[in-house]
């Protein structure tokens, strides 16, 4: 009899009061999927008790590694995001020894203060234990490249942990540009969970490259979610700039090197074949979106629901081994983080 899978979902989001009250303050609008309000999902954004776990025995996964939601502290002013990061940390941490066989975490980083940003991405691993931590591309008008982040990249080089990046919002010239003066209120949603939000960041990992952040840090590793954003459709065709950017290795090479893959509940067989063909299973991870992929809404989609059991059966049924199953539930993340400790130092 085969071996029950033991799933790791890595990009299950939280919203706590004290973000809110950041957010709110910074007069970020109080929406529903922002975790404001009382309806059931900012509800289920909100929770880390009860409602989580039975919602992740529903679908099937066994630990949720919380992060805050996109765009955690990134939109706040430099002093406001090292303090909301550290306390965000700090009640992440509680959780998690709440329930430490259900729960991990990955830090928030204060990148609007990138001298405060490595200093607490240490902390949030070697005191909190940690996995890693959770960015969002751009800070402000700083995108992931920007010189003044590479001490953070080289510390998460040093401690060997991932950094894993979410899509945030393009910036307002780009949606103005390409999302504005469409009908029936498509702009907003095209410009986010619709497409938007996936060439942002799949931008800014091409950006990582070209600019040489793995060729000076070469053991960094970053996870990307959504099947790899929109990047490792184009791989081959955008290898063809690897002369001109004097890059130190094949395009592909950084993506099966420095990156890892998962596909943020987005249950379609398709784009878990080619990740598969692209960068293999042992650099592929697991990921359900939780509460974004939860249950279905009305306009939704049965590929983005991985309630009922769907985030279990979706690996479980995959074409691949065994073995590979396992690697991808929860092997592959093990081998990448299992050198942190588990409580705090």
């Amino acid at each position: 009899m085969t071996e029950r899978l033991r799933i790791v979902g890595l990009e299950e989001h939280v919203v706590l009061p004290l973000l809110l009250d950041a957010w709110a303050k910074a007069g970020v609008p109080q929406l529903p999927h922002l975790g404001f309000g009382d309806e059931p999902f900012a509800r289920r954004l909100r929770d880390t008790g009860d409602r989580r776990l039975a919602d992740m025995d529903d679908q099937g996964v066994d630990v949720a590694v919380l992060s805050l939601s996109t765009p955690g502290v990134q939109n706040l002013a430099p002093a406001d995001a090292v303090s909301v990061a550290r306390e965000a940390n700090d009640a992440l941490a509680e959780i998690v020894d709440a329930h430490p066989q259900r729960f991990q975490a990955l830090a928030a980083i204060p990148t609007p203060s990138p001298e405060a940003a490595a200093a607490e991405l240490e902390r949030a691993v070697t005191r909190l234990g940690f996995r890693g931590a959770m960015l969002y591309g751009r800070t402000g008008a700083k995108l992931a490249d920007a010189p003044e982040f590479d001490d953070l990249y080289g510390t998460a080089e040093r401690l060997r942990v991932p950094l894993h990046f979410h899509p945030q919002t393009p910036v307002q010239p780009v949606l103005e540009a390409y999302y504005s003066g469409l009908p029936n209120g498509v702009g907003p949603m095209l410009a986010g969970a619709g497409l938007g939000w996936y060439y942002d960041l799949g931008v800014q990992y091409l950006r990582m490259i070209f600019s040489g952040v793995f060729d000076r840090h070469p053991d960094l590793q970053v996870i990307a979610g959504h099947w790899g954003e929109v990047v490792l459709f184009y791989l081959d065709h955008i290898g063809i700039l690897r002369d001109t950017a004097k890059l130190e290795r094949p395009l592909a090479d950084y993506f099966r090197q420095n990156f890892w893959v998962a596909g943020s509940g987005t249950v379609s067989e398709r784009y878990l074949r080619w990740t598969a063909e692209v960068v293999g299973t042992d650099r592929m991870l697991y990921s359900t979106d939780y509460p974004y992929t939860f249950g279905t809404r009305p306009g939704g989609f049965p590929f983005l629901d991985t309630s009922g059991g769907v985030a279990r059966s979706f690996l479980e049924q995959a074409p691949f081994t065994e073995e590979e199953k396992a690697a991808i539930g929860s092997g592959n993340w093990e081998r990448l983080t299992g050198h942190v400790a588990a409580g705090r130092g």
